[in-house]
């Protein structure tokens, strides 16, 4: 074999063999990149007026009384409810059943992963929520985008929380130092109890990830 061709070989193959190492090289990416597939939908209610709207939301109310048997006259009253926006042309049953597709689909989209991200080695900043300590390190944990969420207001969306398991454990100054994580990002949908203050609560997640590594974040 030739010298010349030889060495060109050699840096070939030194090429190829080190072309994994660039793809393990973790991609930085933004909350908004969690978010999955959405679909534009169509407002129902965008042509009633205050008055309307009024209307619907006390016969929502109504039927749930008369559901839940509380208020004997609630069938009465959303009856003639429904009449007077019938009268105006307008479908309160459609309507209200318009509500639920449209939960339905933004809970669905809310829970949704981008299929685009998983299996990708990522890393991501946000803050801690402990879910198994190790001493004073935390080797299990939520990342969430915003301090205090899920404990001072409403959870994010499911994908907008990310479980992490880190058996090195990672020792945090509080709920309110940023970290850095990064790993394999997979979707594995599921309900974490969470301990608050006030009680356990139920969180939906969407993403787990196993952390190669845990750092606090440096502005």
């Amino acid at each position: 074999m030739k010298p010349g061709y030889a060495s060109a070989t050699m840096a070939l193959m030194a090429a190829v063999l080190a072309a994994p190492s660039f793809a393990l090289e973790p991609r930085d990416i933004g909350w908004d990149e969690l978010t999955g597939p959405t679909t534009q939908l169509e407002n129902p209610f965008e042509d009633l007026s205050s008055d309307q709207m009024d209307t619907l939301a006390q016969i929502l109310r109504l039927d749930m009384l008369a559901e839940d048997g509380i208020d004997t006259s609630s069938d009465g009253d959303a009856s003639a409810l429904r009449s007077d926006l019938k009268a105006q042309g307008i479908d309160a049953d459609f309507l209200l059943e318009e509500r639920l597709r449209i939960m339905a689909q933004l809970e669905k989209e809310a829970s949704a992963a981008n299929e685009d991200l998983v299996g990708e080695n990522i890393r991501l900043p946000g803050y801690m929520l402990p879910l198994e300590m190790d001493g004073e390190r935390a080797v299990e944990f939520l990342l969430v985008p915003t301090v205090g969420a899920c404990i001072h207001v409403p959870p994010p969306p499911a994908n907008q929380i990310i479980r992490v398991s880190y058996p090195e454990g990672f020792v945090a100054d509080g709920f309110f130092t940023p970290i850095w994580i990064t790993g394999e990002l997979r979707n594995a949908p599921v309900q974490q109890s969470l301990y608050l203050v006030d009680g356990d609560t139920d969180v939906s997640v969407t993403y787990q990830l196993d952390a190669t590594s845990v750092r606090e974040y440096e502005f």
